[in-house]
């Protein structure tokens, strides 16, 4: 009897969960995988590794090329003075001029003015310079006095005849030289000018080339070959 009341008495009791004992772990719940954002992360990752990768590559593919430190006027070619080379990234659509190249180059000529600090291509030089449209080319020496002492390349000139002061008015003894107030050519541009180490240093005499409408060609050569010819320096017109 003793031993069903005991039973009876323990069928009343609600079942306790089991608990852990002392020194065992909870078992952790499982992780919820996410494949595609891992798969992201990668990508983003070889992405800025192949963009990194490509800035070294074309920052380190650069070449040496060659740039004009004064104008060059058409009809003119490279010379030692007048350029020097610079690095540039290297782009297969311009076609730079190397500095291996530059003996090459130097037998050719600027098709037109080539402005001072320009990065040279090979498009700009040909074997003969084409004039411009309705200009000619007329070379002059003068002497001192005939000239701006600074004149150079690329400068606006006008031409005027010289004449003898005997001639300007009636009754005049005078000797020297008076330059007509009607130019022989209004707007000139200096296409060349010798260096001034080529110039004779005794005279002063000076050697250049105008490039001239064509129209006013023959007044002005005739004027040059009887060396009464002045040039002065004039504003350009933008031509």
């Amino acid at each position: 009897m003793k031993i069903q009341e005991r039973t009876g008495a323990g069928s009343g009791r609600s079942a306790a969960p089991v608990q852990p004992g002392v020194g065992e772990r909870i078992p952790a719940p499982p992780r919820e995988r996410k494949p595609a954002l891992a798969a992201l992360a990668v990508l983003l990752i070889l992405v800025g590794a192949l963009g990194a990768t490509v800035l070294v590559l074309r920052a380190g593919d650069r070449i040496e090329v060659v740039k004009v430190t004064a104008d060059i006027p058409a009809g003119e070619a490279i010379r030692d003075g007048n350029y020097t080379t610079v690095m540039v990234n290297d782009d297969s659509s311009a076609h730079f001029v190397e500095k291996s190249q530059i003996a090459g180059l130097k037998k050719l000529k600027a098709k037109s003015t080539i402005h001072k600090g320009t990065v040279v291509v090979g498009e700009m030089f040909g074997a003969k310079a084409a004039l411009p449209a309705g200009k000619a080319s007329v070379g002059l020496s003068l002497k001192e006095g005939q000239y701006p002492s600074d004149v150079k390349s690329g400068d606006t000139v006008a031409a005027y005849p010289v004449l003898s002061s005997t001639s300007t008015g009636k009754g005049s003894t005078g000797s020297g030289n008076s330059a007509s107030g009607t130019p022989l050519v209004a707007n000139a541009k200096v296409n060349t000018v010798n260096d001034k180490s080529d110039a004779t240093v005794s005279t002063g005499n000076l050697n250049l080339t105008l490039l001239v409408p064509q129209e006013e060609v023959a007044a002005l050569a005739s004027a040059a070959s009887e060396g009464k010819v002045v040039i002065v320096r004039v504003p350009s017109n933008g031509n």
